[in-house]
């Protein structure tokens, strides 16, 4: 039961505080003229302000309310290192125990876990939860079972009670990291790029200034061995061979007595990208299709494009002198003997013999494409002709042969059953509505894959590797009437440019290929053949374990399926001939980045709650009750601050000075007064 005395005066308190300036001055006055009864006419002006300011007295009955104590625990990753559960269990123990033992006291106990993702651990946020869930006022103190290792120890949250870390971890623990400090996300084929390479050893480390051996492994393959200073930063030059995603594992190996070796390896993935790519284009003559393809190619900002058009053969004679001419001479030995393999691209657009490129350039170009390069040809009704660049020494690697027979009649271009699948022309949507073409040239014993058929279902659009390059035939010069608009058009620019960039060997267009696309820790697997039918493809896990999965199809020539990998690493993806190797995750998360076990990071929340930080390794510190303000931990224990909450069941109030008494009393002391300056 408390008692106490209220006030709910009958007037407002200026008009209460006016009437006692009033009374004072009266009373003054009196003094001053010597009356006797001033004394008695004070009690009386007392008891009557007394009684305007209305006097209550309260009586409440209260249950006092047990204090509470939150407790986190980090169930983190970098908590199960060696030793640390341990600690944690029998940490757990004694504090519950001690926490029993303490009375009028309440225990709220909070799971710290891995953040989404690689958020590392998110202590503050799991305390602000719990705080939001709690009345603060009973909040009697915070105690986290951790290793300090906190990330977001800079989102602090205003805390109502001490907070104290109770630190896992040992003393001597010790562990090597090995850091990327520079690695960009695009990198120029060809080109060397630079990545900053770290190894770096934490907490009670063995030796100092030793050296340790760093393996590089680029694409799966078998590691190469070099050996690095510790504590000192190393540029490592690297120059990609191929495009798209190329990735690059770093490892060092594990010494005896570190703490984990999580953070040992690090993978890179840069995806490599063409600087500029050449295209030489040559054109046989002009003709309404010779600006699409120089439109198409000049479009792209990555080309450099070396355009020839053929405006004067040798058969023409005109009479006019060679030097009153503005033409340029086609640089035939430069272009075909000296830069040819400058070029990644070589078109010829309706090109024919005319005695300007000799048979040993010709003969150049088929071994530039046989090497790697690649090699287009947009035919005319010239490659039907003696005159063909086929009756040359470009038959080793075109194609398919002319018969000589060139089609004038309207047809409508058609995508074949193996054009659906390969990527350079499945997903041409609308083939019913596409504009027709008027001419085309019989081709027969074609090679390679047939992937558009024009009249007669015969061969339009033929491609074949050769060697190590590649090679395309489209037979027909009338691609230019879809870019004109010509009976509704049709998908000319996407399909000359899926055409030209398959050739310069795009990753994205390869027929036959396997890769991942990762988000977290799922991948999604897909296989692209032109074989019909995918079969399983096998996962090795980073630990060396392997996994079967099916593959589904999903569109015609590409399958596809997904997998969770069991942890961050390098995974290798195996499906009959073809094979990759992709990067889940970091393989050096946030939680293994610091693994030594420290209080600086928390060290600016505590201290200006006076909070304490204490290793478990000297044992489970005592509890004692501190007032607030003062410090809250010591050697061997740790404060909690008693609030003293309570909630109150009743409350009654009854007048403490009855308006009858207040008048009895106030016309006593008024009449004494009178009495007494009378009796004068």
């Amino acid at each position: 039961m408390t008692q106490t005395i209220l006030f709910d005066p009958l007037v407002p308190w200026p008009v209460i505080w006016a009437a006692g300036g009033v009374t004072l001055a009266a009373l003054l006055l009196g003094l001053w003229n010597g009356l006797s009864g001033w004394a008695l006419r004070a009690l009386a002006a007392l008891v009557l302000l007394a009684a305007l300011s209305g006097p209550v007295h309260q009586s409440e009955d209260r249950a006092p309310l047990d204090d509470i104590v939150i407790v986190a625990e980090d169930q983190t990753a970098s908590q199960h290192l060696r030793g640390r559960p341990e600690q944690m269990e029998r940490a757990r123990s004694q504090l519950r125990s001690a926490l029993e033992n303490r009375p009028g006291t309440d225990v709220r106990w909070v799971t710290v876990p891995d953040g989404e993702g690689d958020e590392g651990t998110r202590l503050m946020a799991a305390i602000a939860q719990a705080l939001a869930d709690e009345p603060r006022a009973r909040v009697a103190g915070i105690i986290a079972l951790s290793d300090g290792q906190v990330h977001d120890a800079d989102q602090a949250v205003s805390l109502p009670a001490p907070m104290h870390l109770l630190l896992t971890g040992r003393e001597d623990d010790w562990d090597r990291r090995l850091i990327v400090k520079n690695a960009p996300g695009f990198a120029i084929i060809g080109e060397p790029v630079t990545l900053t390479l770290r190894i770096e050893d934490q907490g009670a480390a063995p030796a100092e200034g030793s050296f340790a051996d760093l393996d590089i492994s680029v694409g799966g393959d078998a590691p190469q061995r070099f050996t690095l200073p510790v504590g000192v930063d190393f540029e490592l030059p690297m120059v990609l061979q191929h495009g798209g995603r190329n990735v690059i594992q770093f490892s060092v190996p594990e010494e005896p007595g570190e703490l984990t070796a999580r953070n040992n390896a690090a993978l890179v993935q840069i995806n490599g990208v063409r600087d500029r790519l050449r295209v030489l284009l040559v054109s046989g003559e002009p003709h309404a299709g010779g600006r699409t393809w120089r439109n198409l190619l000049k479009s792209d900002s990555a080309v450099d494009l070396v355009h020839f058009t053929i405006l004067r053969p040798p058969e023409k004679q005109d009479g006019v002198p060679v030097e009153e001419l503005s033409l340029i001479a086609f640089p035939t030995r430069e272009l075909f003997l000296e830069k040819i393999d400058d070029f990644d691209l070589i078109i010829f657009d309706r090109y024919k013999r005319r005695g300007i490129l000799p048979a040993v350039y010709l003969d150049n170009v088929a071994n530039y494409a046989m090497g790697g390069g690649a090699v287009l040809v947009a035919a005319g009704p010239d490659f039907a002709s003696a005159d063909s660049i086929y009756r040359s020494p470009l038959s080793l690697i075109l194609p398919a042969e002319p018969s000589a027979r060139v089609l004038e009649e309207a047809y409508r271009p058609a995508v074949t059953d193996l054009g659906r699948q390969h990527p350079v022309t499945s997903g041409l949507e609308g083939a019913a509505d596409w504009g027709r073409w008027l001419r085309q040239i019989e081709l027969r014993t074609p090679e390679g894959h047939v992937l558009m058929s024009g009249a007669g279902e015969r061969p339009l659009l033929v491609l074949n590797r050769v060697g190590e390059g590649r090679v395309a035939l489209l037979a027909s010069d009338h691609a230019w009437l879809w870019s004109r608009g010509y009976e509704g058009g049709g998908p000319q620019l996407e399909l000359l440019r899926r055409l030209a960039h398959w050739m310069m060997k795009e990753p994205e267009l390869e027929e036959e290929a396997l890769w991942a696309e990762t988000s977290g820790q799922r991948m999604r697997i897909l296989r692209r053949t032109l074989a019909g039918q995918a079969g399983p493809v096998t996962v090795t896990n980073p630990d060396g374990s392997a996994v079967e999965l099916d593959l589904r199809q999903t569109a015609p020539g590409q399958w596809e399926t997904r997998y969770d990998g069991p942890e961050p690493g390098l995974y290798r993806l195996q499906e009959g001939e073809e094979s990759t190797v992709v990067g889940l995750g970091p393989a050096a998360p946030k939680e293994f980045e610091e693994t030594i076990a420290a209080g600086s990071v928390l060290a600016p929340v505590l201290e200006p709650l006076r909070g304490g930080v204490l290793r478990l390794e000297d044992g489970m510190p005592s509890l004692r009750s501190v007032r607030a303000g003062r410090p809250a931990s010591g050697r061997g224990w740790i404060g909690l601050t008693p609030r003293e909450a309570y909630e109150t069941l009743s409350v009654s109030q009854g007048p403490l000075l009855p308006a009858w008494l207040a008048l009895v009393m106030a016309a006593f002391f008024l009449v004494a007064g009178w009495l007494r300056e009378g009796r004068r």
